[in-house]
């Protein structure tokens, strides 16, 4: 579905600093991948590459084979979904959920039937009537996503998609957003900086570190066995000690 194949970016300037550095990632069909990593890892510039907000200065991007280098972010086929949501204040939730459908000129009795279904999907039957300004934080983010869904995008980004939202309503929507990709058969690539919400939410976590990947592996593999001492610093494991390992035995500072 998704290949990045050595992605370069560096910013402007002397010296110019790779905000992605030689990156290799995939992304299967029907895969949640949520990218992890500190503020200024990359994380977020790896997001804009896939979308087409960002020019790359090597490598290549490719979505189902094909390479997207001069596609603008619009004929790429993806959705994007921002931590603020930005729904449009002046419509309605079914304006807001039509949007791309509408820009894609799809019948409106087409677009109606859409609408219905994906707030139905989301936990927000018979809302469309419902103003913008009316609907909870909670809320908003259904429709955002519901928006993002509507033109049946091949891959779906989301950045930070739960980022403005108190933690127990986060908690319980990340299980929501789990089942409802895999309903959907939807293909996700997240960003998130909240290690709970990614380790819920994914089939397999990335963890970035100066615009690099320092490791890629299922949710499991990358708790329990943390590629270096940057990861597992990441991931909140403290007891971290040099040692040398031997066969089945290591010997450390602790013995």
């Amino acid at each position: 579905m998704l290949r990045l194949d050595d992605v370069s970016v560096r910013f402007r300037g002397p010296g110019g600093t790779p905000a992605l550095d030689g990156v290799d990632l995939d992304v299967a069909e029907h895969e949640t991948v949520c990218v992890l990593g500190p503020s200024g890892s990359g994380k977020s510039t790896l997001l804009r590459v896939v979308a087409g907000l960002q020019d790359t200065d090597g490598g290549r991007v490719l979505l189902g084979d094909r390479d997207q280098r001069g596609v603008p972010a619009h004929k790429r086929g993806v959705g994007l979904m921002f931590q603020d949501h930005q729904l449009f204040p002046q419509r309605d939730v079914a304006g807001n959920v039509a949007f791309g459908l509408r820009m894609h000129h799809v019948p409106r009795a087409e677009q109606d039937a859409r609408v219905r279904e994906l707030l139905d999907l989301v936990g927000l039957p018979g809302a469309g009537k419902r103003a913008v300004g009316s609907l909870s934080g909670g809320e908003q983010q259904r429709v955002a996503l519901a928006r993002a869904l509507a033109p049946r995008p091949r891959l779906l980004m989301l950045d930070e998609p739960l980022g403005q939202l108190d933690r127990s309503l986060r908690e319980r929507l990340v299980v929501e957003l789990r089942e409802l990709f895999r309903e959907l058969g939807t293909t996700v690539l997240a960003v998130t900086h909240d290690q709970g919400e990614a380790f819920a939410l994914a089939d397999r976590v990335v963890v970035m570190r100066d615009g690099r990947i320092a490791q890629s592996g299922t949710p499991l593999d990358v708790w329990q066995r943390p590629a270096d001492a940057f990861v597992a610093r990441f991931l909140g494991f403290d007891n971290v000690t040099p040692g040398t390992v031997t066969g089945e035995a290591a010997d450390t500072g602790w013995g």
